[in-house]
Protein backbone atom coordinates (compact mmCIF):
# COMPACT_ATOMS: atom_id res chain seq x y z
CA UNK A 1 0.00 0.00 0.00
CA UNK A 2 1.41 3.37 -1.01
CA UNK A 3 1.74 6.14 1.55
CA UNK A 4 1.42 9.88 1.05
CA UNK A 5 4.82 10.02 2.77
CA UNK A 6 6.48 7.66 0.28
CA UNK A 7 10.01 8.97 -0.44
CA UNK A 8 9.45 8.65 -4.19
CA UNK A 9 6.92 11.51 -3.85
CA UNK A 10 9.37 13.82 -2.04
CA UNK A 11 11.76 16.25 -3.69
CA UNK A 12 15.40 15.42 -2.98
CA UNK A 13 16.31 19.08 -2.61
CA UNK A 14 19.87 20.36 -2.59
CA UNK A 15 21.57 17.39 -0.98
CA UNK A 16 25.02 18.68 -1.93
CA UNK A 17 24.54 21.97 -0.09
CA UNK A 18 23.03 20.21 2.92
CA UNK A 19 25.97 17.80 2.99
CA UNK A 20 28.39 20.72 2.79
CA UNK A 21 26.78 22.34 5.85
CA UNK A 22 26.79 19.09 7.86
CA UNK A 23 30.33 18.17 6.83
CA UNK A 24 31.55 21.63 7.82
CA UNK A 25 29.97 21.21 11.25
CA UNK A 26 31.47 17.74 11.66
CA UNK A 27 34.94 19.00 10.75
CA UNK A 28 34.60 21.80 13.27
CA UNK A 29 33.65 19.35 16.00
CA UNK A 30 36.56 17.06 15.14
CA UNK A 31 38.87 20.07 15.25
CA UNK A 32 37.71 20.71 18.81
CA UNK A 33 35.36 23.58 18.04
CA UNK A 34 32.38 22.60 20.15
CA UNK A 35 31.11 26.11 20.78
CA UNK A 36 29.18 27.94 18.10
CA UNK A 37 31.66 29.90 16.03
CA UNK A 38 30.15 33.35 15.39
CA UNK A 39 32.06 33.73 12.13
CA UNK A 40 30.96 30.29 10.90
CA UNK A 41 27.34 31.06 11.86
CA UNK A 42 27.53 34.39 10.03
CA UNK A 43 28.86 32.66 6.89
CA UNK A 44 26.11 30.05 7.14
CA UNK A 45 23.46 32.77 7.54
CA UNK A 46 24.90 34.69 4.56
CA UNK A 47 24.93 31.50 2.50
CA UNK A 48 21.33 30.72 3.46
CA UNK A 49 20.19 34.29 2.77
CA UNK A 50 21.83 34.17 -0.67
CA UNK A 51 19.73 31.13 -1.58
CA UNK A 52 16.41 32.95 -1.60
CA UNK A 53 13.12 31.27 -0.64
CA UNK A 54 13.35 28.50 -3.26
CA UNK A 55 16.96 27.77 -2.35
CA UNK A 56 16.13 27.60 1.36
CA UNK A 57 13.33 25.13 0.60
CA UNK A 58 15.79 23.08 -1.47
CA UNK A 59 18.28 23.12 1.43
CA UNK A 60 15.56 21.99 3.85
CA UNK A 61 14.53 19.22 1.47
CA UNK A 62 18.20 18.26 1.04
CA UNK A 63 18.63 18.03 4.81
CA UNK A 64 15.55 15.80 5.04
CA UNK A 65 17.00 13.64 2.26
CA UNK A 66 20.24 13.32 4.26
CA UNK A 67 18.25 12.26 7.32
CA UNK A 68 16.38 9.71 5.20
CA UNK A 69 19.58 8.35 3.65
CA UNK A 70 21.41 8.19 6.98
CA UNK A 71 18.49 6.39 8.62
CA UNK A 72 18.20 4.01 5.66
CA UNK A 73 21.86 3.09 6.01
CA UNK A 74 21.50 2.70 9.78
CA UNK A 75 18.32 0.63 9.36
CA UNK A 76 20.09 -1.76 6.99
CA UNK A 77 23.14 -1.99 9.28
CA UNK A 78 20.97 -2.70 12.33
CA UNK A 79 18.74 -5.20 10.51
CA UNK A 80 21.87 -7.11 9.42
CA UNK A 81 22.52 -7.63 13.16
CA UNK A 82 18.90 -8.46 13.97
CA UNK A 83 18.34 -5.10 15.67
CA UNK A 84 15.73 -2.37 15.26
CA UNK A 85 17.03 1.04 14.20
CA UNK A 86 14.21 2.82 16.02
CA UNK A 87 15.11 1.10 19.28
CA UNK A 88 18.85 1.74 19.04
CA UNK A 89 19.26 5.05 17.20
CA UNK A 90 16.29 7.25 18.07
CA UNK A 91 16.75 7.16 21.87
CA UNK A 92 20.45 7.94 21.51
CA UNK A 93 19.85 10.93 19.23
CA UNK A 94 16.98 12.21 21.38
CA UNK A 95 19.09 11.89 24.56
CA UNK A 96 21.88 13.87 22.90
CA UNK A 97 19.44 16.58 21.80
CA UNK A 98 18.15 16.83 25.37
CA UNK A 99 21.71 17.64 26.44
CA UNK A 100 21.78 20.59 24.03
CA UNK A 101 19.17 22.98 25.56
CA UNK A 102 20.89 26.14 24.26
CA UNK A 103 20.65 24.90 20.66
CA UNK A 104 17.57 22.72 20.73
CA UNK A 105 14.44 23.81 22.54
CA UNK A 106 12.66 20.92 24.28
CA UNK A 107 9.49 21.43 22.23
CA UNK A 108 11.42 20.75 18.99
CA UNK A 109 12.64 17.33 20.12
CA UNK A 110 9.35 15.43 19.52
CA UNK A 111 9.28 16.73 15.94
CA UNK A 112 12.86 15.64 15.33
CA UNK A 113 12.12 12.25 16.92
CA UNK A 114 9.13 11.97 14.57
CA UNK A 115 11.38 12.71 11.60
CA UNK A 116 13.74 9.95 12.72
CA UNK A 117 10.93 7.46 13.19
CA UNK A 118 9.44 8.40 9.80
CA UNK A 119 12.79 7.93 8.08
CA UNK A 120 13.53 4.78 10.09
CA UNK A 121 10.30 3.21 8.86
CA UNK A 122 10.99 4.15 5.23
CA UNK A 123 8.88 7.32 5.04
CA UNK A 124 10.00 10.70 3.78
CA UNK A 125 10.84 12.97 6.73
CA UNK A 126 9.97 15.99 4.58
CA UNK A 127 6.51 14.71 3.65
CA UNK A 128 5.88 13.50 7.20
CA UNK A 129 6.68 16.99 8.56
CA UNK A 130 4.68 18.71 5.82
CA UNK A 131 1.49 17.22 7.27
CA UNK A 132 1.84 19.67 10.17
CA UNK A 133 2.49 22.83 8.17
CA UNK A 134 5.54 24.72 7.04
CA UNK A 135 8.83 24.60 8.92
CA UNK A 136 9.24 27.09 11.72
CA UNK A 137 12.36 29.15 12.37
CA UNK A 138 12.71 27.33 15.71
CA UNK A 139 13.06 24.01 13.86
CA UNK A 140 16.01 24.99 11.67
CA UNK A 141 18.79 24.40 14.19
CA UNK A 142 17.24 21.16 15.51
CA UNK A 143 16.86 19.89 11.93
CA UNK A 144 20.52 20.60 11.21
CA UNK A 145 21.49 19.01 14.54
CA UNK A 146 19.46 15.90 13.74
CA UNK A 147 21.32 15.38 10.47
CA UNK A 148 24.63 16.13 12.20
CA UNK A 149 23.96 13.69 15.04
CA UNK A 150 23.01 10.95 12.58
CA UNK A 151 26.18 11.53 10.57
CA UNK A 152 28.28 11.41 13.71
CA UNK A 153 26.43 8.26 14.85
CA UNK A 154 27.31 6.59 11.55
CA UNK A 155 30.91 7.74 11.83
CA UNK A 156 31.17 6.24 15.34
CA UNK A 157 29.55 2.96 14.25
CA UNK A 158 32.01 2.63 11.37
CA UNK A 159 34.96 4.06 13.34
CA UNK A 160 35.60 6.40 10.40
CA UNK A 161 35.06 10.12 10.92
CA UNK A 162 34.37 10.74 7.21
CA UNK A 163 32.21 7.70 6.45
CA UNK A 164 28.82 9.46 6.51
CA UNK A 165 30.05 12.22 4.18
CA UNK A 166 31.57 9.68 1.79
CA UNK A 167 28.40 7.60 1.90
CA UNK A 168 26.34 10.52 0.60
CA UNK A 169 29.01 11.81 -1.79
CA UNK A 170 29.24 8.37 -3.40
CA UNK A 171 25.45 8.12 -3.66
CA UNK A 172 25.38 11.55 -5.30
CA UNK A 173 28.09 10.61 -7.78
CA UNK A 174 26.21 7.42 -8.71
CA UNK A 175 22.98 9.41 -9.12
CA UNK A 176 24.65 11.75 -11.61
CA UNK A 177 26.14 8.78 -13.50
CA UNK A 178 22.67 7.46 -14.33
Amino acid sequence: MSSSCDPKNAPAGDVGAALMVIDSQLRGIHDGKTESDPQQRQLTHQFTASLGPKGVDDLLDGTCTLIFMFMKWLREAHEAQGKDVIEYVVPSVVATMRMMPRSIRPEAIPTMAGLLVAAGTGLSPRLWRQQYGYWTAEEMTPLEATALLLAEHINRVTDDRDFATRLIAEALSHATDD
